[in-house]
């Protein structure tokens, strides 16, 4: 795979590879986990919500006209 990064992206892919004493693969690869775990997140809780929310429909709604 070839990752095309502007002039501007590689020079803060180099420095942040740098502070954190790793390759810029390693790094890469560690934002590609961590945005993945997040949007794994993302849709559990969106999951969750779509049962939870409807349950307490009427009562949210009481609780907000007070």
């Amino acid at each position: 795979m070839t990752l095309r990064l502007s002039d501007e992206e590689n020079r803060r892919l180099d420095e942040l590879a740098a502070a954190e004493g790793r390759s810029k693969q390693e790094v890469v690869r560690l934002a590609l986990a961590e945005r993945w775990a997040r949007l794994q997140k993302e849709e559990q809780l969106s999951e969750v919500l779509g049962r939870v929310l409807p349950k307490y429909r009427g009562l949210l709604d009481r609780l907000g006209s007070a």
